[in-house]
């Protein structure tokens, strides 16, 4: 026999799971110690709601799931939010929450999680695709099973489970679990929607993020190739398509680009949806003289199809790439290299004396800079529609975000949890002012765990997005500017970061090269602050 807190990380170590994130507190104590004397290491985040970015990120680039502990009553309300975005992201992550003793229920207890207190099981059921308490120690197995099954299969998405304190220190027979496998989905509509792509005149493919999550890049690519069927993404699905492609027209919605726009006008007759629920950040723009005469529309979760954009749709569920494999199988091979344009030389403009330095300077100075392979996680805010405008991609899945949830400070979690999943990769931050004062202090944890990212920042002092949305709608702002701005750079040598601020992109791309030579010998993240112009327009006026 076993405690239920020794079983249970023996599991996370029979995963593959190398390191849980979180915040102590007595009600998980007993899970902290197992992680101790089973060779993990526990990541001490500064905010729960950091620890569960910091687990999503780690399940995105190990590909398995991410692990997420916090106490009861506060430290699971923190991870709300994090539910929200991995559920968003469609990625696997499993909260664990700490909760009083199961015979102290219904006393006045300090932090309750129970039907007395802070309902925490309730509270997770909406931002979850399963949330439960097990209140008897044999009840781990089946509901850490369904749990399991419910994370990894269909659309993935986080999990919820709230262990008392007593029951964590119960002892139980021992039991492993497997990831499940899932398993594929075909429709049966493949021929019907080979026959529409032969018979199209002028189709376009519409590619979002559902593409990263089913790793279909190569599918999608084959698919615009044999066809020679041009490309446009969503900002959620920046990344997912070489934007040196010749097919590529660029991202549409918030961040994007005259050339999509412009194919759009000129009427289409067949629009292939991947991945995407048509959110308002996707369609932005897309007016009804737009409207294509038929959509064929791929995805998981049939929700929203047929719903943003009201013409025939022919919905194709299942797995991305399973049924985009089954489309192709008698399909010959393309020469994908044919299709490839060299990389520009990037034209780079210095600024005036004494003026700030273009966002959008900024950001082809970090495509100058950075290797073809970093992996760039935008963060929630401009800076990030700047880069899905600006910034080329020439290696799919290099660029992740999220243009639905859209916390603030999501993306400097998943990066510093994708880097210790995957240490060898190059991972780089695209943040901004916003987001470091919601969440800089993980600069911290990636500091103190190694976490090597390189952040970089784009600082203006305000809230950017919103300030021009306001500016744009009444003529002013109202909490949008910061009075006092954050010093970004002093802000992250407090707690122990190089770091750097740049005036020019010449400035900016030289410290971008020296940073990651040093990245690699320290081991250690570093900051690069980037002082952008308050006055510059953002790509994100689109939205209605």
């Amino acid at each position: 026999m076993k405690t239920t807190s020794s079983v249970l990380v023996s599991n996370f170590k029979h995963w593959g799971i190398q390191h849980v994130f979180g915040i102590p507190g007595k009600a998980v104590s007993p899970i902290l110690f197992e992680i101790l004397h089973h060779e993990m290491e526990f990541v001490l985040s500064k905010h729960e709601a950091a620890a569960g970015f910091e687990a999503t990120g780690y399940a995105l680039m190990n590909q398995k799931i991410g692990v997420a502990v916090g106490t009861s009553g506060p430290g699971g309300t923190n991870l709300l939010t994090a539910a929200g975005q991995a559920k968003a992201s469609n990625l696997p992550l499993l909260i664990i929450t700490g909760h009083s003793s199961m015979k102290d229920t219904g006393k006045a207890m300090g932090q309750d999680s129970s039907l007395f207190g802070t309902d925490l099981v309730d509270m997770f059921r909406s931002v979850t695709k399963f949330s439960a308490r097990v209140e008897r120690g044999d009840m781990l197995k089946p509901f850490l099973q369904h749990a399991l099954e419910k994370a990894l299969s269909g659309v993935k998405g986080p999990v919820h489970l709230a262990i008392p304190f007593d029951i964590l220190l119960e002892e139980i027979e021992p039991f492993t679990l497997d990831l499940p496998v899932s398993y594929d989905m075909i429709s049966p509509l493949m021929s019907e929607v080979t026959d529409k792509l032969n018979a199209a005149k002028r189709p376009l493919l519409f590619l979002g993020k559902g593409v990263h999550s089913s790793k279909a890049y190569e599918e999608v690519r084959h698919v615009a190739e044999h066809w020679n069927i041009p490309v446009i993404t969503t900002p959620g699905g920046k990344g997912v398509f070489p934007s040196n492609h010749t097919l590529s027209l660029g991202a549409f919605g918030l961040g994007g680009t005259e050339e999509a726009t412009a194919y759009l006008q000129e009427k289409v007759d067949l629009l292939l949806v991947i991945g995407s629920s048509l959110s308002d950040m996707s369609t932005a723009g897309f007016a009804e003289a737009m409207y294509p005469d038929h959509v064929i529309h791929f995805d998981y979760d049939p929700t929203f199809i047929g719903k943003s954009i009201q013409v025939p749709t022919t919905p194709v569920l299942g797995d991305i790439k399973a049924n985009l494999t089954a489309m192709l199988k008698d399909m010959p091979k393309t020469d994908s290299e044919a299709f490839l344009t060299p990389n520009e030389w990037i034209q780079l403009e210095d600024n005036r004396p004494g003026e700030r330095i273009s966002a959008v300077q900024a950001l082809r100075a970090m495509r100058y800079a950075l290797p073809d392979e970093a992996i760039i996680f935008g963060d929630d805010g401009s800076h990030s529609f700047y880069g899905i405008k600006h910034f080329d991609i020439y290696k799919p899945g290099t660029f992740f975000f999220d243009d639905i949830f859209g916390a603030m400070g999501n993306g400097i979690g998943y990066s510093i949890g994708a880097k210790l999943a995957a240490p060898e990769e190059t991972i780089v931050c695209l943040v901004g002012d916003g987001c470091m004062f919601m969440h800089g202090t993980e600069l911290s944890t990636a500091y103190n765990y190694n976490s090597a990212v390189l952040f970089i920042v784009l600082n203006n002092g305000r809230l950017d997005m919103v300030e021009k949305g306001m500016q744009k709608m009444i003529g002013t702002s109202i909490g949008g500017v910061y009075e006092t701005p954050l010093d970004v750079t002093r802000f992250a040598e407090s707690m122990g970061l190089e770091a750097y601020t740049c005036y020019n992109p010449f400035d900016l791309t030289d410290r971008i090269k020296e940073a990651l030579h040093t990245i690699k010998e320290t081991n250690k993240p570093i900051v690069i602050e980037v002082l952008v112009d308050e006055n510059e327009i953002p790509p994100t006026m689109g939205r209605q």
